[in-house]
């Protein structure tokens, strides 16, 4: 199982998820339930708790290394996400097709989604940071070959907030899931690989103001 860490930025720090999190989880989430109309975000304490602990459940199978996001200007957890669908193609192939290969140290793909924001860290630049600690952890200390982000096609300000990172966009898998309205869900998916993430990397450093002044 990969290494827990906590990423540490200039105001977001993400946290490994544990169930102490879970009282500022389900105020965050709390906050405007409005603003989930595509994700699907746990609803109060019961919910919460069942949520974390299945997190931290995949966690300890090394199939995903969840976060809480605290934000720094309020010191205040604001929402989660994580780094998902670890897969290890280290090894062996896994006999017989289809099964689960054995787990390793280092992933070699993965996913970056379960993520959601209380109302009051929306559009403030919290996801944005977040996005970059978890893609510099991915590429730079697992040296992944790839990231997917999907959101629900019809979720045009999260499609919005993925593109901005400068993703590449894949495609559109049809009847993909369900949704969190419980319709049909068709899914927008983007990846990133590792021999673009240098150029998406200075995109970023320049999207949230990192670069040192001369």
């Amino acid at each position: 199982m990969p290494a827990l860490v906590t990423l540490s930025g200039r105001s977001v720090r993400l946290e490994p998820l544990s169930l102490a999190a879970v009282d500022d989880l389900v105020a965050a989430a709390g906050e405007d339930r409005s603003t989930y109309a595509f994700t699907r975000v746990p609803n109060g304490r019961d919910e919460m708790v069942s949520y974390v602990e299945a997190a931290l459940a995949e966690q300890a199978e090394g199939r995903t290394m969840p976060f809480a996001i605290r934000w720094l200007n309020t010191d205040r957890v604001v929402g989660a996400t994580r780094l998902m669908h670890l897969e290890y193609w280290q090894g062996p192939m896994p006999w017989p097709p289809g099964t689960r290969g054995a787990v390793g140290d280092t992933p070699s793909v993965a996913d970056i989604g379960y993520t959601w924001l209380g109302a009051c860290a929306q559009g403030t630049g919290v996801n944005r940071e977040s996005k970059f600690l978890l893609l510099s952890h991915a590429f730079e200390t697992w040296n992944v070959h790839r990231i997917t982000l999907k959101a629900d096609v019809r979720n045009t300000r999260s499609r919005a907030a993925i593109e901005a990172l400068g993703a590449h966009f894949d495609g559109v898998r049809r009847a993909e899931s369900r949704g969190a309205d419980n319709t049909v869900r068709d899914t927008a998916f983007y990846s990133i690989l590792h021999s673009e993430w240098p150029a998406v990397r200075e995109r970023l450093i320049m999207r949230l103001g990192l670069v040192e002044a001369a």
